[in-house]
């Protein structure tokens, strides 16, 4: 999203636009290829004059969107880049709807509080891949950076890349990385989260293995945000190793989750969906055999959603389900549920806001939506923790410059997206990398238009 954001909006200012794609042609569009939402604050964007609308909440303004930022962060998250963000996504979105992105409305999401866009990854990058190269954008498939070029006043001024044929180099007047995280590199994995992280799944393109970030590092950019932490949510635990997608398990906030002991070990309830799923990933893998079950009764069944490839076992008793799953403990988690149930005592349910039905007496507790697992039949689904996209990388400015380890801009160079720290720490409001991307990709590329005069640039062999 980064790469396609810089690419199209630099081409409409009239810049001659090398877009170098790492993957081939039929795998482009690095993680976004895999994505499907933006957080927008819906009260600065007007998409109903395209034929859309938000769903779930027509009121979330820029300032909710960044109270949701730094509350999400603990306050980490680098404030003039979250604010910049923030002020610009209503307005990115309207761009790239004039663009021709088409967002799909899905009235099957659940849990979500906050005003969302969705759309289908593979079209979304098409879409915008086709407008770029209609603008005059040149697109070199298979063709990775892995240097970047200063001359002798410290300006980068070119890319080396690998490419079938050999090395290439492109001269340019300036470089903007849009080319992801580390989190695809089972080598990095292990470096910055542990020892059995290399055999974390990774939800999205096998080719985000942080070349660009090590090129930009090298040259002498320097490194921030959370390297040892990430977007890992939780995933049907059937997902394939790599490029498996959403793969999603939405609904579990409302029924019971269990390890493989059959032990409750987290409050399902703490907060809505969006601001608990992309940190349970690693909490579920960091359990037993790198699992846990969802466990819910028949009322519950019409608020799950689930698009992955292991599906709902469904039985008449709790142990039955839960042996079913593959909880080594059937016995012990059934009566683990029992005493849930008796510590609950619920009003109304409402699955769209935190209703404020909790337990009490067990640990953890259960913050919301503690309601009886009681009515048969009962359904478990196995999840696992998935990787998305590492928190670490190059700092930049809200200019979408990029800073050295004196903290200077190094001229010519920029970055967006998720080849950038800074902005995510902990935890992650969800929808929000989408949009992170978009806003900067497009800030980078008028940055780089304000600087630099537009020339031509083409790969010659070296």
């Amino acid at each position: 999203m980064a790469g396609l954001a810089a690419a199209n909006r630099a081409a409409e200012l009239g810049l001659s636009v090398a877009m170098l794609e790492k993957a081939p042609e039929e795998h482009r569009g690095g993680h976004t290829r895999y994505s499907e939402s933006f957080r927008v604050p819906s009260t600065d964007a007007d998409i109903e004059q395209y034929g859309y609308e938000f769903v779930t909440k027509a009121d979330y303004s820029a300032d909710d969107f960044y109270d949701d930022i730094m509350s999400q962060t603990n306050d980490r998250a680098d404030p003039e880049i979250a604010r910049t963000l923030v002020d610009n996504a209503g307005e990115t979105v309207e761009w790239l709807t004039e663009l021709g992105v088409d967002w799909d409305m899905d009235p099957l999401n659940v849990g979500y509080t906050v005003a969302r866009t969705f759309f289908e990854g593979e079209e979304l990058v098409s879409t915008l891949v086709e407008t770029a190269e209609k603008n005059g954008t040149d697109v070199y498939y298979k063709t990775e950076a892995r240097e970047l070029i200063r001359n002798d006043d410290g300006r980068v001024v070119g890319v080396k890349a690998i490419t079938d044929d050999g090395f290439v180099e492109l001269e340019s007047d300036a470089v903007i990385l849009g080319a992801g995280g580390y989190e695809s590199s089972p080598e990095k994995r292990t470096r910055y989260y542990g020892s059995d992280y290399d055999a974390m799944t990774v939800r999205g393109s096998r080719y985000n293995t942080g070349e660009a970030i090590d090129a930009a590092l090298e040259t002498g950019a320097n490194a921030t945000g959370q390297w040892g932490g990430a977007h890992m949510a939780l995933i049907d635990a059937e997902s394939p190793p790599v490029e498996g997608g959403a793969n999603r398990v939405d609904g579990y906030q409302y029924g019971v989750l269990l390890n493989r002991e059959g032990d409750r070990f987290f409050d399902e309830g703490e907060d809505a969906r969006a601001h608990t799923y992309a940190k349970l990933g690693r909490i579920i893998f960091e359990q037993p055999g790198h699992e846990a079950y969802i466990v819910i009764d028949e009322p519950l069944k019409e608020h799950q959603r689930a698009t992955g490839p292991g599906g709902w076992v469904k039985g008449d008793s709790l142990e039955e389900v839960l042996a079913e799953v593959g909880c080594d403990n059937p016995e012990t988690g059934a009566e683990t549920i029992r005493e849930f149930n008796e510590s609950t005592d619920p009003g109304e349910f409402d699955p769209d806001s935190l209703d404020g039905n909790d337990t009490d007496g067990i640990t953890p507790e259960k913050s919301n939506w503690a309601l009886p697992i009681d009515e048969p039949p009962f359904y478990g689904y196995r999840v696992t923790g998935g990787i998305t996209f590492a928190f670490g990388g190059v700092e930049t400015n809200n200019c979408a410059e990029v800073i050295d380890t004196r903290g200077q801009h190094i001229p010519g160079l920029y970055a967006a997206g998720n080849s950038v720290g800074g902005l995510f720490f902990d935890n992650y409001p969800g929808g929000t990398g989408l949009s992170n991307a978009a806003v900067f990709g497009k800030i980078a590329a008028e940055e780089a238009a304000d600087e630099i005069a537009p020339t031509k640039t083409s790969p010659t062999n070296q």
